[in-house]
């Protein structure tokens, strides 16, 4: 954990650059490495293909964020870290918001239940 989902919708793919914004959002969380531990940071993003955005008569657009944590973080350092995130995301995607409709979100889930896994990455880290 943490692991930072990007939803997108496949009529930006040409001019938002994913793998770079992938890129900004890992720095940008890994400026926050007293509660995002480096080895346990997954990135992605999955191009949708198939939406209905409002109403569907125009060439709407969207990008949703999902970041998932393990517990133990205070409401705080949560919103330090999700304030910086929407910053990246919008900055990234300011040029495209200017020119055509686009909706952008982030969603936060915090497990409180023991999640299962297995990662010798952060023996790298340490």
């Amino acid at each position: 954990m943490p692991h930072l989902t990007f939803e997108y919708t496949d009529n930006i793919k040409e001019v938002s650059d994913i793998p770079t914004l992938l890129k900004k959002a890992n720095d940008t969380l890994l400026q926050h490495q007293d509660v995002i531990p480096i080895g346990g940071l997954r990135t992605r993003a999955i191009e949708l293909k198939d939406y209905c955005v409002a109403d569907g008569s125009e060439d709407d657009a969207f990008v949703h964020v999902i970041l998932k944590l393990g517990s133990g973080r205070t409401d705080g350092e949560i919103k330090r870290v999700c304030d910086d995130l929407f910053k990246t995301v919008k900055d990234h995607f300011a040029e495209i918001f200017e020119n055509r409709y686009l909706a952008l979100s982030l969603e936060v889930h915090e497990f409180t239940r023991p999640t299962y896994k297995q990662n010798n990455i952060h023996l790298r880290y340490k």
